[in-house]
């Protein structure tokens, strides 16, 4: 029997079933003969009620984010369960052998990652759902907002850099090969660097090219405005979600789903925030600038929420200019910003936050009510961190990490920090360091670490900006 066949039936499934068994018994019991396939009746097929989800920890699939679930793969799956009636339950697996062979074992419905249409797993899944074509692209520097190099010929002589033993790798050996020799292939260690890692090094001018998959490129892409990924350098592969082979009732509608206008439009909207949203923090607060940044409003004012700040800060022990150097680089100051994420307002709160500290979503944008919201969220950090933390003003750096990417990534940093000899009750060049580990699968999947992959660069980054930020504020305005 199939997991599907254990599980429960729905209300009205349940009832139906009854009520033909009701009359079955019935017929016999007046005397009439009940056929031998009439006693067989198999009741309708049907949707599970829970709908097991399997998918991977990745950029593009599934991660945590200020402690709740996200990835454009899981949105969408979670849209096709919501519009069917089905609650959401996901199943991780380790790596892509061990998320088919969940599929193959019953343990879940579902996989909502993208598996390969290729003859390998023609008979190992049935392919559903939205379909998207990657391939491996080219990650290079824009030169006076152009790359440089626009056709895969003109890489003999350059030098690119990828992880060694991995798809890239063979990839450009083969590219190499194609073209005539030349390219100059750096291959690196993973237990040094991920892909990710060197995407960054490439904006930031620490190695010239890499290779990547083209998913993965579009949402690096929002973090680097400064990187160009439009050049292929592989064939195209098709990919989709998948099913069971012979699951066609899930599969047939996942396939409806799909088609359908509302599930379209949905669908781009949720791409739209994960592969085209800038998630770049603000530019830096620098000295007394004001303008349109409103960084400093001059006369010893920091913004126009100033009071708001020294009303709530008082709650949580706060020196008020902290409070401010968080507004400042969650929102700019501009109560109408929506993140990529959702989160919005002053403080940037995410709605089940807001909900959380009794903020209801009709009054986020409100200036007193977000930040008094936010103070009673960073109050609950505080409590989380307080014994792993002991000195309060170092502790001050774990909170404001945490309020930027959820309390759960910054305890596995500690937990990532102890195991690799790094003092975890220090922020700087320590748990901010074992942060940073977050995204290599290599420390995210250990039994310790609970909450995964994460890509730490820009948590890391926040929190130098509003320590920064709140030292400038305190040079320039009176407590």
């Amino acid at each position: 029997m199939t997991r599907r066949g254990r599980i429960t039936r729905s209300r009205s499934g349940a009832l139906l079933w009854l009520a033909i068994c009701f009359l079955l018994a019935s017929c016999r019991a007046g005397g009439g003969t009940a056929s031998a396939d009439s006693a067989a009746v198999t009741p309708p097929p049907q949707l599970p009620d829970t709908l097991v989800v399997g998918t991977l920890y990745s950029p593009t699939s599934y991660f945590i984010y200020r402690d709740q679930p996200m990835g454009y793969e899981y949105e969408l799956i979670s849209k096709f369960a919501a519009d069917n009636g089905m609650p959401v339950r996901v199943e991780l697996a380790d790596n892509f052998h061990q998320l088919v062979t969940l599929l193959r074992e019953g343990k879940v419905d579902v996989l909502a990652y993208e598996i390969p249409k290729t003859a390998e797993y023609k008979h190992q899944v049935l392919h559903c759902g939205p379909e998207n074509e990657t391939h491996q692209v080219l990650v290079q520097p824009l030169n006076g907002g152009k790359p440089a190099i626009t056709d895969v010929t003109q890489l003999p002589g350059k030098e690119v850099y990828v992880e060694k033993d991995s798809k890239y790798y063979y990839r450009l050996c083969n590219l190499d090969r194609e073209v005539g020799g030349g390219i100059r292939i750096k291959p690196i260690a993973q237990d040094s660097v991920v892909t990710e890692d060197m995407i960054e090094m490439v904006s930031r001018g620490e190695i010239p090219l890499t290779v990547i998959d083209s998913d993965i490129a579009r949402i690096s892409r929002t973090y680097y405005s400064n990187i160009d990924v439009s050049l292929p350098v592989g064939m195209a592969q098709i990919a989709s979600w998948a099913v069971a082979p012979g699951d066609t009732l899930l599969a047939g509608a996942i396939n409806r789903w799909a088609a359908s206008s509302e599930a379209t439009a949905e669908s781009k909207e949720i791409y739209r925030r994960y592969y085209e949203l800038s998630k770049q923090l603000p530019e830096p607060a620098t000295d007394m600038a004001a303008g349109a940044q409103g960084a400093m409003l001059g006369g010893g004012r920091i913004s126009r929420y100033d009071d708001i700040f020294r009303k709530y800060a008082g709650d949580i022990g706060w020196d008020w200019r902290l409070l401010a150097a968080q507004a400042y680089n969650e929102s700019r100051f501009d109560v109408n910003v929506v993140s990529w994420a959702g989160a919005r307002g002053l403080m940037q709160l995410m709605p089940r936050t807001a909900s959380a500290m009794g903020l209801p979503a009709s009054q986020i944008t409100d200036p007193d009510l977000n930040v008094k919201a936010a103070v009673k969220a960073i109050a609950a950090l505080d409590k989380m961190f307080a014994s792993k933390v002991p000195d309060r003003q170092e502790r001050l750096k774990f909170i404001v990490a945490a309020y930027n990417s959820g309390g759960a990534h910054i305890l596995d940093a500690i937990v990532i920090a102890r195991k690799a000899g790094k003092n975890p009750q220090l922020w700087y060049g320590n748990v901010e360091q074992a942060l940073l580990l977050k995204s290599n699968p290599e420390y995210y999947r250990d039994p310790e670490v609970k909450y995964g992959y994460f890509k730490g660069t820009q948590t890391v980054e926040y929190v130098k900006r509003v320590m920064d930020t709140f030292e400038m504020y305190c040079r320039k305005v009176p407590s």
